[in-house]
């Protein structure tokens, strides 16, 4: 750490969701609803292009407070909190109202009887009540803006809570408040220490107490300056902080603990909004093994589970996924302090060369760049560094250089290469008095260095004064206890920078209105129903996506004549509405080369489906394509996020592979293309053992109009699948060999 230093947008956030500027930090921040002359900027299925930003200053800063359930007798719960909250409303300049039926003082202050009876309009009402529904309304009389439940029993509990929950939240939106809650806690009034400085830490939790750890980087000299403890999200959601803080001058960096998101699209918004504001938002969330309910017909939805789509969800708009929460908070601490970096290089440098060789296999293999220093930059090196040690990176001093005047010329000598933008010291255990000079080198050189230095302290004791001085003390030095958390923060710094440098939001150019393919997709729709195969594919050709030449015959005699349009050798396979995987039930004729062979294929084809007693609308008689790469391409609806983007490799071992990318539309041909790079056998779209390559311009433009199918046909589309589109060699594009689509 730093030392010193669902897919059915919901009408609450429909009714709030304003037009907001570009400009990073300069957005128009609004708590209410826009009006009915407001431009709301809408992509082509009508959800929103930009995040609302509430307007928490008053939240946060409140002027006057008014505690609902105040209470100064001891040893009750709400005594405790009265307490705490009075000395936060001193820290922030705040003016404190207690409201209690029946007590005329708490704590010494004037105690209302209601909320009717305060004397001014408050900024912030605390429920400390058991059921705040009633409450709300009475807030809502008094304009009061923001309001903070901690009463539980609502949709954590079950079913009759969760409709609780939804009463709450529908009071709210009624109210024209902003709720915290419910089942929140004091974590938004903590104590913030005033003595740091630097970029700070923003927090948001479900769960207070993980948060802890993060809260507590303070006793390291890191800054924090907000909480948000969403609770149960009736109403103000992670989404809503991110945003939020993502405007906020100070914030350095958002750290989140997250156990489930109210609203896909309302997140992705917030994370495009600090993406563009060039603020990380690192995030655990929980529910990694999570493999999804649903029971899919298509290979792709096979493919997705509810993980796999957020995690690429999170990667799509530069969110950055830890596991841990000791990662989180190194990993925020990094990001919220460090400079932008020079270079993506990455030096090793260490007393030892068994340490240096053992964490350099370990950065390599996280994907970190260690260039090898040129030539001159060894020779200088060896100035101070025996001839015999390795300098070429890692860089191994072999001890005795650090204890004098060498050291500090070498760590100098590294940081002034120019491919190195961050130098990585792990010290493995303290060795004084050469790893206290060692470690006030690095710190001495940080302070002159506009370039990322590194120290991992691995001593488990953790109270030697080179680590508890010389490096936490440092404002410039990123001081780490673990290989693994190091290596996680620095990826994720040098990741954030190249995402954010090359950023454009992907809701800059989705599409606002229905293209002329639509109108021609809605005609073949046929609502809860799965479409034949022939149909399927009339509805890829509706978005210019090449098909194979065919005909769908009802007689051997037609086959025959097919056969010869379409040209020798032809695939021959039964269509009809309720078929799904052909091949299992022997539905598939390949190779076919002659007429006695396309009657035959066509009898057995018919009573095969005859005894399996499964309706067709014809038998398909298809051109035969086969030199190519087979590719799966599909879309699927996830409860989350709505429409999802799958492309993978394809072919009767779709399921098994289990190769494959998501991305939730809108995206653009970047992140198209990064979807390939990210399969395991993208090396076959490149061409192996003698095979030409593919041609991947081609395959790009199915994804990019398969994602316009998926954002213009939304809900009415529940799964997509193509398997195999065969990819051609470069230059000859791709053909969707077979196709199946449900209709929702």
């Amino acid at each position: 750490m730093l030392g010193s230093t669902h897919g059915t947008l919901t009408t609450d956030f429909r009714a709030r969701v304003e037009a907001c500027g570009e400009s990073p930090r300069t957005a128009v921040h609004s708590s209410a609803a826009p009006s009915a002359d407001d431009a709301v900027p809408l992509d082509v299925s009508g959800r929103p292009l930009h995040a609302d930003v509430p307007d928490l200053d008053r939240f946060f800063r409140p002027e006057s407070v008014a505690v609902i359930g105040a209470s100064d007798t001891e040893g009750r719960p709400n005594t405790g909190i009265t307490r705490q909250l009075i000395a936060w409303a001193e820290r922030v300049g705040a003016r404190i109202h207690p409201v209690h039926p029946t007590r005329p003082t708490v704590f010494g202050l004037t105690c209302h009887a209601s909320v009717a009876d305060l004397p001014e309009q408050v900024d912030l009402a605390v429920l400390l009540v058991a059921d705040p529904l009633p409450v709300i309304e009475e807030l809502a009389e008094t304009k009061v803006k923001f309001a903070v439940a901690f009463a539980s029993g609502f949709a954590e509990t079950g079913d009759a809570g969760a409709a609780a929950q939804e009463r709450l939240g529908a009071a709210v939106r009624g109210s024209g408040l902003r709720l915290l809650g419910p089942n929140t806690n004091l974590n938004a009034f903590e104590r913030f220490r005033e003595d740091l400085d630097g970029p700070a830490i923003a927090l948001i939790t479900q769960s207070g107490h993980q948060g802890r750890p993060v809260y507590t980087l303070q006793e390291l000299g890191i800054r924090l300056s907000h909480w948000a403890p969403t609770g149960n999200e009736a109403d103000l959601e992670t989404s809503d902080f991110i945003s939020y803080f993502a405007e906020q001058p100070e914030v350095g960096a958002i750290a989140c603990y997250v156990e489930g998101l109210k609203d896909g699209r309302s997140f992705l918004l917030a994370a495009d909004r600090a993406a563009r504001n060039g603020v990380p938002v690192v995030a655990v969330k929980v529910g990694r093994t999570e493999t999804g309910a649903r029971m899919a017909a298509s290979h792709t939805g096979k493919l997705t589970g509810a993980d796999t789509v957020v995690d690429a969800a999170m990667r799509q708009f530069g969110v950055i996924r830890v596991d841990g929460l000791d990662e989180l908070q190194d990993t925020a601490a990094l990001l919220a302090r460090a400079r932008k970096p020079k270079a993506d290089g990455v030096v090793v440098y260490s007393i030892s060369g068994g340490t240096g060789a053992h964490f350099s296999d370990l950065a390599t293999e996280a994907g970190l760049t260690l260039p090898t220093l040129s030539q001159a930059r060894q020779d200088e090196l060896h100035q101070w560094i025996p001839g015999y040690l390795n300098v070429a990176n890692p860089v191994d001093n072999g001890g005795h250089p650090v204890g004098d005047w060498r050291g500090r010329k070498i760590i100098d000598a590294i940081l002034a290469d120019p491919e190195v933008g961050v130098l990585i010291c792990p010290i493995t255990g303290p060795f004084p008095p050469m790893s206290d000079k060692l470690a006030q080198d690095l710190v001495d050189a940080a302070e002159q260095s506009d370039k990322l230095i590194c120290v991992i302290w691995g001593s488990p004791v953790g109270t030697e004064d080179a680590y508890r001085t010389t490096l936490l003390g440092s404002s410039r030095v990123a001081t780490f206890r673990t290989f693994g958390n190091c290596i996680t923060a620095v990826r994720a710094y040098l990741g954030h920078h190249r995402f954010t440098a090359g950023y454009r939001s992907p809701f800059q150019d989705a599409p606002r209105t229905p293209s002329p393919s639509y109108r021609k997709a809605q005609a073949l729709m046929r609502p809860s129903q799965q479409l034949s195969e022939h149909a399927a594919k009339q509805l890829l050709r509706a978005y210019g996506i090449r098909v194979p030449r065919e005909q769908l015959v009802t007689s051997a005699a037609a086959a025959v004549r097919a056969a010869g349009l379409v040209g020798y050798p032809v695939v021959m396979k039964a269509s009809g509405p309720q078929l799904g995987h052909k091949t299992e039930l022997g539905l598939v004729k390949i190779g076919l080369t002659s007429a006695s062979q396309i009657r035959d294929a066509y009898r057995e084809l018919t009573d095969i489906a005859r005894y399996e007693n499964v309706p067709l609308d014809g038998i398909l008689v298809c051109q035969m394509v086969e030199r190519g790469v087979e590719m799966v391409v599909g879309v699927t609806q996830d409860d989350l996020f709505g429409p999802t983007v799958t492309v993978g490799l394809g072919g009767v071992l779709v399921e098994v592979l289990h190769d494959a990318a998501v991305r939730v539309p809108p995206f653009g041909e970047d992140q198209a293309r990064a979807m390939l790079r990210e399969l395991r056998g993208h090396a076959l779209l490149e061409g192996v053992r003698g095979a030409p390559p593919a041609d991947v311009d081609a395959l790009v433009e199915v994804v990019l109009r398969i994602q316009r199918m998926a954002l213009e046909l939304g809900d009415e589309l529940s799964e997509l699948d193509i398997n195999p589109l065969m990819v051609l060699p470069r230059g000859q594009g791709a053909v969707a060999l077979d196709a199946l689509a449900i209709c929702r």
